[in-house]
């Protein structure tokens, strides 16, 4: 549609840089925006005083029936539900509800890399942005990784590199629009976000929006050594790659010993450099960096480009950052571990002994198999949120009898912070990694680490 002079209701203003940038990208249009959303000023201060120049109305602390039913249309923030009754509302009035960042896929310029999964797309997503940077600095990297799409929407032209991370929410959306990215990538497939998508099945089907609007003309980078993620080739109407830790691949790249191999058509398998040369720690980093392998060879990067990233990449904030050691403790922050895998991943990623700090928002996902872990793997077990008493239960029906790891219950991460200092012994790790969402205690997970960065720095 035409925006300007239209009435729009933009739903979800938040905190992370998606609503802003689209309510700078609607105003550019020439549309008259309301920005609604449940929080009130004083907890979205930081966006408000972002948008204070900018001709919008803002609707803050709850929303109005009117602001659903008498305008010509609402774009909405990703992850609102599609049954949320001020949508009906709208829909009941003829109003067209847009998902928000379709409004960037439909004026994107160039072919877009598009990565998802359950596990490790961020680590991914940026990784693939440092090899395609090392042949063309105009590469953009953005999506679900942080801050807003719209923001980077003037800087492409159409053969600029576009790697976007996607998550289960806006591959939902995509149906509105009929589009999938050039180059689909999936790292893997786990439980997650069950509060939204309310079954697997439900979940399954949105994530796999990333590949059921590509075109013969298209790429899908799929993991081997995932059941549900390798099945989906039959399903893909372009061509299909591969990435494996296990075996070799007819295209793309795997792991053999130690070396990282890519394979192309009608050329002998090329190492492009040893996994041990990563500056990424865990074998589930390896398989973040085969994943980037397989989809940069896609687009066209050259080895080169692609042994030279590899072996400099440090990694995204977050994503088990080391913060500090102190007194022959090193901290590490993981809050972009929203899912109890991520959590496994970090905890198989050190030999040390591991105080784990865990617990958080409520996503309707089971602890069982990181209850396995944590009774094999953890110290001192640290609890904190609205999922303590869940994660505690099931760490308890696995350590019957004993009392290991140490377990401990904290008001709030200052006070588990403080905890694993005093518990923590010199060579220990301290880590973060939560298993869930920060929403009960926290805007985001980039919130979160930041807190536990500044308490370890303050220790």
């Amino acid at each position: 549609m035409t925006f300007k002079d239209k009435r729009i209701t933009l739903m979800g203003l938040g905190l992370f840089g998606g609503g802003l940038g689209a309510a700078r990208y609607l105003v550019g249009l020439g549309a008259r925006v309301t920005v609604t959303d449940l929080k009130s000023a004083d907890a979205l201060q930081a966006s408000v005083q972002v948008l204070k120049d900018l001709p919008v109305a803002l609707h803050l602390g709850g929303h109005r029936d009117e602001d659903f039913a008498n305008t010509d249309a609402v774009v909405v923030s990703p992850a609102v539900r599609p049954d949320s009754p001020y949508l009906k509302l709208s829909r009941a009035n003829g109003v067209p509800v847009i998902r928000r960042d379709n409004l960037f896929f439909e004026a994107c310029l160039a072919p877009i890399i598009g990565v998802t999964g359950s596990n490790g797309k961020t680590t991914t997503t940026a990784l693939i942005g440092a090899i395609l940077k090392e042949t063309d600095p105009r590469t953009v990297v953005s999506g679900n990784i942080g801050g807003s799409l719209f923001d980077v929407l003037g800087q492409i032209a159409p053969d600029t590199p576009v790697v976007v991370e996607l998550s289960s929410f806006q591959l939902e959306g995509l149906r509105q629009i009929s589009w999938s990215p050039h180059i689909a990538v999936v790292t893997n497939l786990s439980p997650n976000h069950l509060d939204y998508h309310d079954t697997m099945q439900a979940y399954i089907d949105a994530k796999k929006g990333i590949i059921s609007h590509q075109t013969g003309n298209d790429v899908a980078v799929l993991n081997k050594g995932d059941k549900e993620v390798s099945s989906w080739a039959d399903d893909c109407r372009g061509k299909v790659v591969f990435f494996s830790m296990s075996q070799p691949v007819q295209e793309g790249a795997y792991l053999d010993q130690q070396d990282i191999v890519v394979a192309q058509p009608g050329q002998p398998h090329q190492v492009v450099c040893s996994a041990t040369t990563l500056q990424l720690p865990g074998r589930h980093n390896v398989e973040n960096a085969l994943a980037a392998t397989a989809a940069a060879l896609a687009y066209g990067a050259p080895v080169e480009a692609l042994a030279r990233a590899l072996r400099t990449f440090e990694g995204v904030p977050h994503r088990l950052e080391l913060v500090r050691e102190a007194d022959g403790v090193k901290y590490y922050n993981d809050s972009i571990a929203t899912t109890p895998e991520s959590a496994i991943a970090a905890l198989n990623a050190f030999d040390q002994p591991i105080v784990l700090i865990a617990g958080g928002y409520d996503k309707g996902i089971p602890f069982d198999d990181l209850a396995d872990h944590i009774a094999r793997r953890v110290k001192a077990l640290i609890l904190i949120g609205a999922t303590a008493d869940t994660i505690e239960q099931a760490v308890s029906a696995r350590t019957e009898g004993t009392s290991k790891p140490q377990r401990f219950r904290c008001a709030d991460l200052h006070e588990a912070v403080r905890q694993a200092k005093q518990v923590a012994a010199p060579g220990d790790v301290v880590l973060l990694s939560p298993a869930c969402a920060s929403y009960d205690q926290f805007n985001n997970f980039t919130e979160r680490g930041d807190r536990f960065r500044s308490l370890v720095q303050a220790l």
